[in-house]
């Protein structure tokens, strides 16, 4: 590996040799506006000379809460340059979370950018912090300082002002699916390690790639694999301007990596499946020559033609999914990390590849399992710790082992197979333990299935609370009741007797960020789940029909 340098060391070296290098491509109205690594260098000086015109204390926190876009990561390297450190926070979360985030961290200054709903975040900013509004999409209010007017006349911060490795870069909140967000602190030389890494396993070429930003920049792995290593190799880095955009943007982009999470690749397929049935499908891509046109095709419609990796992460990938996307000539690279460990940990990487497993380690990583089956890991670029949180940081740190909270088993050939989570464990009323997420996984292979959970602490057998896709909603209730009827009759014999389901319940509503359901990062809230639903889990339990509807 090559001397270490930070994220500002390589942004300086870009700056210098290739000022006129177009860095990242924003739209706007259906425009597509071009940053150039001088541009970009310009605002990133301006505003860092602005960051300092504060006179805080160094090291102090700045808040960071936007979604995608170029000034994220103009806003993220200015907070590097002028000595501070970032906290970034989901674009999604309510009043309450920003409220606990900004407390905790004791942010002085918020930076707030491109966001949806600012109405339902802004009654959690703390009187004493202060607000400054990014251009083109920053909210208008009373009290807010405007990016535009404080860098108008600014004189850009001079000199190539470095961080030492061991500097706090960042502090990244996870989104609090076991409780309250913690903040997890990573160095300069951590996010250098990875990135390195990172870069040094996929052979990614320096100068001319091209990526596609458009998962949380808060997350750990879209940080990495967008900003962070866009500055290493010189890339280009193309934004999603909406939602409802997305698939046009990502068509326009055409990156060479393409990173996703499961469900991301679940609506693809569903996508193309909605255009031409599975059975279709399946003789097309039986007939020499046609098969090749096929793939291209649908390659090309996704935007996808030029990628030489397809990454899926944050959560197990189904291996039926993997299997139907490798017909279509996309080999899904699967990757497990956390935000502790700076999303380097394993990856299922093509020629060492086993499907159902989340693969072998990195270089430099080292694993092993406590006799609870817990996953361990030690790597270079595990976190210090959780801020101001020493009896939580004990709890994970342990001689260098992170405690992932995660239970998996290893086979002979050295892969990893994640089996759930060490506290999402719950006991039947038989008194044998039933781990939920991957019972949960092999629900999701029925496309009618947005979301589901796994419960029946006390039940004799467990129970799945379901929640429809936009698919499934469109369905009545008895083709539902085949449907998923169907879908239990494959998976209960998969199972241990102890785990197989007793039933599947539909439920009314929907799980979402607003309702306190799901985290920012779309994961289930098990708890609060739980809250709201079990004193209907025995009349569910004892209703006849292996489906069931919430009323």
């Amino acid at each position: 590996m090559e001397k270490l340098q930070s994220p500002l060391a390589k942004f300086y070296e870009w700056e210098k040799t290739c000022p006129d290098k177009v860095f990242m491509v924003q739209p706007l109205h259906g425009q597509w506006h071009k940053f150039t690594w001088k541009q970009t260098a310009e605002e990133v000086r301006k505003l860092a000379a602005v960051l300092q015109s504060y006179n805080l204390p160094p090291k102090s926190r700045i808040g960071l809460v936007s979604k995608n876009c170029a000034h994220w990561i103009i806003a993220d390297l200015a907070i590097m340059m002028a000595g501070y450190e970032s906290v970034p926070v989901y674009p999604n979360v309510g009043a309450d979370t920003l409220n606990y985030v900004l407390i905790h961290s004791q942010a002085k200054i918020l930076l707030v950018g491109k966001l949806d709903d600012w109405g339902f975040m802004k009654a959690g900013v703390p009187a004493e912090v202060q607000c400054i509004s990014f251009p083109w999409y920053g909210p208008r209010q009373d009290g807010f300082a405007y990016w535009e007017d404080l860098t108008k006349n600014q004189t850009p911060l001079q000199g190539n002002p470095d961080r030492e490795l061991d500097d706090i870069m960042t502090i990244i909140y996870t989104s609090g699916t076991t409780g309250a967000p913690k903040g997890v602190v990573h160095t300069f030389y951590n996010f250098a390690w990875a990135v390195a890494t990172g870069v040094g396993h996929f052979k990614l070429p320096v100068g001319s790639m091209r990526l596609f930003s458009y998962l949380p920049m808060s997350h750990i792995a879209e940080r990495m694999l967008t900003e962070i290593a866009g500055v290493y190799t010189n890339s280009e880095i193309w934004f999603a301007e909406s939602l409802d955009l997305f698939v046009k943007n990502l068509a326009q982009a055409q990156p060479n990596i393409f990173f996703a999470v499961p469900r991301i690749w679940t609506k693809f397929q569903m996508g193309i499946l909605s255009k031409m049935s599975q059975r279709t499908l399946n003789i097309l891509l039986s007939i020499p020559i046609v098969n090749n046109v096929i793939r291209k095709k649908i390659k090309t419609g996704l935007g996808l033609q030029n990628c030489t990796n397809f990454i899926s992460g944050a959560a197990p990938i189904s291996p039926s999914l993997v299997a139907w996307w490798e017909r279509l000539g996309v080999k899904i690279e699967e990757v497990y990390g956390m935000t502790e460990n700076c999303a380097i940990s394993h990856i299922n990487k093509i020629g060492d590849f086993k499907v159902g497993t989340q693969g072998k380690p990195f270089p430099g990583v080292e694993v092993k399992l406590t006799d609870a089956g817990e996953v361990l890991i030690k790597v270079p670029c595990n976190m210090t710790g959780y801020y101001e949180e020493p009896e939580m940081t004990n709890a994970a740190l342990k001689d260098g082992w992170l405690y992932t909270g995660d239970r998996g088993v290893i086979d002979a050939d050295g892969f990893l197979k994640i089996t759930g989570r060490v506290k999402e464990l719950f006991k039947t009323d038989k008194g044998k333990y039933v781990s939920p997420a991957p019972i949960e996984m092999k629900i999701t292979r029925n496309n009618y299935v947005e979301q589901v959970c796994v419960v029946g602490s006390s039940l004799p057998q467990p129970i799945g609370l379901v929640v429809l896709s936009a698919d499934g909603r469109g369905k009545d209730r008895e083709y539902l009741k085949q449907s998923l009827g169907k879908t239990l009759e494959l998976v209960n014999p998969e199972l241990e007797k102890h785990e197989r389901l007793h039933k599947l319940v539909i439920l009314n509503g929907d799980w979402t960020i607003e309702n306190g359901l799901l985290t920012p990062t779309m994961k289930i809230k098990r708890n609060p789940i739980e809250d709201k639903y079990q004193q209907s889990y025995e009349s569910w339990y004892h209703q006849t029909g292996v489906v069931v509807f919430e009323n």
